[in-house]
């Protein structure tokens, strides 16, 4: 480990800060129930075309993930392709700016999101194939899980600034539009301007290849045959294929319970905007405390006995979040569930940075991408069609249950990986 690791770890967990703010306030907690409160008809409605954006967005993000991480591999170009994802996910985030509170405003605002999801989705592949650059193979599941605590504590300070700054106010210091959801509508810009003032060390610090570089159309040829020759031997590598398995179930299950969770408490339960932020806020501490907890455990556990101890415990919980009837213990459970939301979302990102080979990685990412992906439509369609089939949200909720009991089924058939696998 030379001198420079330390400060190049921190910038790249620092992206974990930067970026987290797009899920935590557009995906789940404000943007989404802004969505289904006050563009959409009604919140039902506005589940269910949530949901099949979501869909969409799944398709092109399992199409190109593992493409591009292919490309990336062939042509050195990770940090470009980053910022290039960076870029287009800030743009088309800031301008659900101009998504009014009227359901003709409706298609607008699902396109924007739309866009900037699969900018966010692409640009994790090429940011998480950077884990093996910065941390030794006896560290990577320590550093991945403290980036993504300080993912959630990013989450969490941006939240904050929303609320403060923006939501509460009344009159806003901003002479921000109550009646026009002015308020609400502007924590979009505030995300896109958190991505691009957070976001720029990684993109210092973590240099690619020097030139020269292959053109791009070599690059494109080249990581075509990577990918395809990864493909093609999933079959000899059943470790690899049955861990990409189980996280095409369960990574869709944890997707869909964030993008529908604030939806789904401001449906089922009435919360207003003010009290889904104060949800969001608190929910983010358990979910931090929780992913740098095991963080520092999880390199003794092990990364698959991690995975499979957060699923049970999302199971049992989330059970109980469904089933729930009043507030207080929905608000009991959902904080509880916080707690190892992190851990398995975490140790799965190191538990492929210790299977992938050093000059593979971006393409073993965007598999891994793809994995969570391929049938990321499912979770929302089948979510989408529940709720809409029996005009019931809490009955869509409790189709993520099954996505995350079948992916943790089949990580039972899956190995722990050798801790000296990955080389830094």
């Amino acid at each position: 480990m030379n001198t420079r690791l330390p400060r190049q770890a921190w910038a790249w967990a620092l992206y974990d800060w930067a970026n987290s703010a797009f899920p935590t306030v557009v995906s789940t907690f404000v943007i989404a129930a802004y969505f289904a409160q006050g563009i959409a008809p009604d919140p039902a409605t506005g589940q269910a075309q949530w949901g099949w954006m979501q869909t969409a967005a799944g398709v092109a993000i399992a199409l190109l993930s593992p493409l591009l991480g292919a490309v990336a591999d062939a042509g050195g170009r990770r940090r470009m392709m980053l910022l290039l994802c960076t870029v287009v996910t800030a743009i088309a985030t800031a301008l659900v700016w101009f998504a009014a509170p009227d359901p003709r405003h409706a298609l607008w605002a699902l396109v924007c999101v739309g866009i900037a999801t699969v900018g966010f989705e692409l640009g994790t592949v090429f940011y998480n194939s950077m884990l093996p650059q910065v941390a030794p193979p006896e560290r990577v599941g320590r550093l991945s899980g403290l980036a993504w605590g300080l993912g959630y504590a990013g989450g969490l300070a941006c939240l904050v600034v929303a609320l403060l700054l923006l939501v509460q106010p009344d009159p806003s210091p901003f002479g921000l539009d109550r009646g026009a959801a002015e308020h609400v509508r502007a924590t979009a810009l505030l995300v896109a301007a958190w991505m691009l003032a957070f976001g720029w060390p990684v993109l210092v610090l973590l240099p690619d290849p020097p030139p020269p570089r292959p053109p791009w159309n070599t690059a494109i040829r080249q990581g075509l045959g990577e990918i395809g020759a990864l493909l093609r031997g999933l079959p000899r590598n059943p470790v690899l294929g049955r861990f990409l398995l189980a996280c095409l179930f369960y990574t869709d299950g944890l997707n869909t319970l964030f993008a529908f969770g604030a939806i789904y408490a401001a449906g089922a339960f009435g919360m207003e905007f003010d009290e889904i932020l104060m949800f969001g806020i608190a929910l983010n501490v358990t979910a931090g405390l929780g992913a740098a907890g095991f963080g520092l455990l999880e390199d003794r556990l092990g990364a698959r006995r991690t995975i499979l101890a957060s699923l049970a415990a999302l199971l049992a919980l989330g059970l109980g979040v469904v089933l729930a009837e009043d507030k207080g213990v929905f608000w009991g459970l959902a904080l509880a569930l916080g707690l190892f939301i992190g851990p398995a979302q975490s140790a799965s990102r190191s538990y492929m940075a210790r299977l992938a080979p050093p000059d593979e990685v971006a393409a073993h990412f965007g598999l891994f991408a793809l994995s969570g992906r391929i049938t990321g439509f499912m979770g929302p369609a089948v979510l989408a069609f529940v709720t809409s089939v029996t005009a019931s949200q809490r009955a869509g909720m409790a189709t993520v249950l099954a996505f995350l009991a079948l992916g943790g089924a089949i990580l039972l058939t899956v190995r722990e990986p050798k801790p000296g696998k990955t080389r830094p």
